[in-house]
């Protein structure tokens, strides 16, 4: 049955009774009487008036969705359709399909996007059930469009020990002759964690009323210095270790993994150093407001089940030299012991000023600077 063909329909309301829903969320992850907690909104689907199960589509670019939608599948009798692909690529389909929508849910990384997408009016409202980190909650709009799962941090600075002897210590230093050329980055139309990353540049330099001008011109002149563009982080991370370049500027989970998996020699040494300040790129949640009251109901639970004891655990396990590397946003959840300490200098730059800059800075970069 097609998506379309499912939603004209779908009528019904799914019901998961509590036992299965006690299989995916632990009775730790209900809110608590505590200034941390975060009441579940109005909206929630409470009763379910039938046992039929539809199709919950899943459009992701978490490496850990697989094993997520399986065990949330195996938890709950819910059938998951799963659209891997990076998070442009998602981006593109989602807007082409506008009128037809074909997505339940989008998990992807960085809140802008799903920013762009609530002025749009494509994102239905909801607050899970869950009590939240300081972190967590300071992600979470004020009109429940959508969810973080975990933050990570835009960018890194990996860069080779082996041939860099001196460490940059500020995006400013980038812009040194002495590292012409050994400096790349992730292309922003293709890698969802690049945008943001430019985006808190720009902030940076020059707040929201001149960031934009301040970026691009430093940016013109980190490419006068021999700045070089790949694809996504995987791509990046292969030019350093072949040599292509000696510093990345890549998000920080790949930069963790990559310290991790990769093999270390006389002529690679791969080292992370934060310039100020890294920026919050969250991992992000948000339900189809076009989608079927039953899929709806479906995706609550699915959030709810990523955001529990169990789920966060499959996400840990699920890509552990990857983006299971985050930093956890739900109280009582600890971060894997190879993350690095979560750094006290960053920034959160506001989603809903700079994500409907998105298409113009990321079209602007692919001109000027890919």
């Amino acid at each position: 049955m097609t998506h379309a063909r499912r939603r004209a329909a779908t009528a019904a309301i799914v019901s998961v009774s509590a036992a299965l829903l006690a299989a995916g969320c632990s009775s730790s992850s209900k809110p608590a009487a505590s200034a941390t907690t975060v009441a579940a909104s109005s909206n929630t689907a409470a009763a379910a008036s039938s046992t039929t199960k539809v199709p919950l589509v899943v459009y992701s670019a978490q490496g850990y969705d697989s094993a997520v939608t399986k065990a949330f599948q195996a938890a709950t009798g819910i059938p998951v359709s799963l659209d891997d692909d990076s998070t442009g690529p998602l981006l593109t389909k989602i807007a082409a399909e506008r009128n037809n929508p074909q997505w339940g849910v989008l998990w992807v990384d960085g809140d802008t996007a799903f920013a762009s997408l609530d002025k749009q009016g494509q994102l239905a409202d909801y607050l899970p059930p869950v009590t939240f980190t300081a972190a967590g909650q300071a992600l979470i709009p004020s009109d429940h469009s959508y969810t973080p799962t975990g933050t990570t941090l835009m960018a890194a600075l990996i860069y080779n020990a082996a041939k860099v002897t001196q460490v940059p210590a500020s995006y400013q230093d980038l812009l040194n002759p002495t590292y012409k050329g050994l400096i790349g980055m992730n292309d922003p139309s293709q890698s969802g964690p690049t945008y943001p990353f430019i985006a808190g540049v720009m902030n940076q330099l020059g707040g929201e009323s001149g960031g934009v001008a301040a970026g691009e011109s430093y940016f013109t002149q980190l490419k006068a210095n021999g700045l070089k563009v790949f694809p996504t982080n995987g791509d990046t991370l292969h030019a350093l270790e072949t040599g292509q370049i000696d510093m990345g500027l890549i998000q920080s989970s790949a930069a963790t993994g990559e310290l991790l998996k990769a093999p270390k020699s006389s002529s690679f040494d791969p080292k992370i150093v934060y310039l100020p300040k890294p920026t919050l790129l969250p991992g992000v949640i948000g339900i189809d407001k076009a989608a079927p009251a039953g899929e709806q109901a479906e995706a609550q639970q699915f959030i709810q089940y990523v955001l529990s004891p169990a789920g966060q655990k499959v996400m840990q396990g699920g890509d552990p030299t990857g983006d299971s590397l985050y930093y956890p946003v739900v109280s009582g959840v600890d971060p894997l012991s190879t993350v690095p300490t979560f750094p006290t200098a960053y920034q959160r730059i506001d989603p809903y000023f700079w994500g409907p800059l998105e298409n113009q800075v990321n079209t602007w970069f692919d001109t000027n600077i890919k």
